[in-house]
């Protein structure tokens, strides 16, 4: 019992990992994992045009590739785990093909309608690109210099300061419009007062929980262990997330009182699970496969109030509100494109004061960074769709440390309901690296070092 990560922990995840449910991955855009060192490919496409198709594929293997002038198809298939040649049947429908060796050169593809010898046309590889990272048009947020004057700042640009921390030195202001806006960027990037300034970057909601019959496990089975305390080596699990819902009778005893950053007040429906609900159970769930009872404990904090996407200044107040409430380890089950200056600082200086944080690493299957994943001393978590196989929407850039199982049954009363995605596997990891504090009070480096060499990040 007193093993950290003992191996009824990782058997569990991989069971979990390898349950199969009836449900789209967690996301909607056209998915393809060429793992060309393993010889298998695994696809989630619709409708894509074939010469995209083909860029990518030339991309992710390094194949030179070659069309006949005027094919055309539009693929739609979905498929996993299978060789090359397979796979490649069934991505081009009715074209021919031809995947010609090469000695000490990579392989030809020749994909045509009439002969190989009429495939002229080259593909050149393209990266999979991900959209920028969307902001409020109107707003920046601005980390001042000890001592400087943020009312004055505002006034000399023409701004409203909506937003304050005078303890963090952090700022938000609203300009009349995107033009003037991007003006004052530039401006405040040279004033000698500012530390740092960025826009406010939006993050989408995460993909909520979806119904399912038959579910392979029950509920989470879970008591509190009646000695939890603000020892530390009782960890505090700072959720940072959509609003919470209860999680019934044996659970919400895990459960802190919520904190709600953005002003917002509308109690989440009662007819799903929100996400934080199922991550919450989630980081239970890998709790229990630890033991039967347990000190850890969950801080909801909600960044997402009652709208569809949050905000980096929100996210900022989030962890900044859970390290205030008491949390040494953080779940960030979102991310975004692009680092924001603000939420950088706010959660580098959480690591600086040994708080854990464990952030979903995307759902693109791209080796781009995903932040806050990719910041450094964040513990950057993808998903797994079988033991030692990377889910065919997750991402697997160098920052990636660990992957866990990509879906998690959960419950919201007798009904059950799944949730994929790199999201849960990041609960998995905070559950399984809060269980194990829990249990034998670890350095959390050694815990994090641990984890890291019991869930590899497979090779794509």
């Amino acid at each position: 019992m007193k093993a950290c990560l003992a191996k009824s922990v990782l058997l569990g995840a991989l069971l979990l990992a390898g349950t199969s449910v009836s449900v789209r991955a967690a996301t909607e855009t056209n998915s393809l994992v060429w793992q060309a060192d393993r010889d298998r490919v695994t696809a989630d496409i619709r409708s894509e045009a074939l010469w995209p198709l083909l860029e990518d594929i030339a991309h992710q293997t390094g194949w030179n590739i070659f069309v006949e002038p005027g094919a055309a198809h539009n693929a739609s298939t979905k498929f996993s785990g299978l060789p090359a040649g397979e796979a490649l049947r069934k991505l081009l429908g009715n074209l021919n093909y031809a995947l010609v060796p090469q000695t000490n050169a990579p392989q030809q593809l020749y994909v045509f309608t009439t002969t190989m010898h009429n495939a002229t046309q080259r593909v050149a590889a393209t990266p999979v690109k991900r959209a920028p990272m969307p902001h409020v048009a109107n707003e920046l947020l601005v980390k001042l210099k000890p001592g400087a004057d943020i009312e004055a700042i505002a006034r000399a640009l023409g701004a409203k300061v909506t937003g304050r921390d005078d303890k963090l030195g952090i700022y938000r202001l609203q300009f009349a419009d995107a033009a003037a806006t991007d003006a004052a960027l530039g401006s405040l990037k040279t004033n000698p007062d500012v530390a740092a300034v960025d826009y406010n970057y939006i993050f989408d909601k995460p993909v909520p929980p979806q119904q399912i019959a038959n579910a392979p496990t029950g509920p989470v089975a879970l008591t509190l262990d009646p000695n939890s305390s603000s020892d530390p080596c009782n960890p505090v699990v700072g959720l940072i997330d959509t609003s919470m819902q209860s999680l019934g009778s044996q659970l919400d005893p895990f459960l802190m009182k919520g904190i709600d950053v953005t002003g917002d007040n509308c109690p989440p429906s009662v007819d799903t699970p929100t996400h934080a609900t199922a991550m919450a159970e989630t980081i239970l769930r890998a709790v229990s496969q630890q033991s039967s009872s347990s000190s850890v404990r969950i801080l909801p904090v909600n960044v997402y109030g009652c709208g569809e996407t949050a905000t980096s200044w929100n996210v900022a107040l989030g962890v900044q509100a859970a390290v205030n409430g008491g949390a040494t380890v953080l779940n960030m089950s979102l991310g975004g494109t692009t680092d924001g200056a603000i939420l950088n600082d706010i959660i580098q200086q959480a690591v600086a004061k040994g708080v854990v944080i464990f952030a979903a690493a995307g759902n693109q299957p791209v080796n781009t960074p995903t932040y806050p994943a990719a910041i450094p001393g964040v513990n950057a978590v993808t998903a797994l769709g079988a033991p030692g196989q990377l889910a065919s929407y997750a991402n697997f850039g160098s920052f990636v440390e660990m992957a866990l199982p990509g879906s998690s049954v959960v419950y919201l009363g007798n009904q059950a309901y799944v949730v994929q995605g790199t999201s849960p596997a990041t609960a998995y990891a905070t559950g399984v690296a809060a269980g194990a504090k829990s249990i034998n009070c670890q350095p959390w480096a050694q815990i994090q070092s641990a984890m890291q060499a019991k869930f590899p990040v497979p090779q794509p």
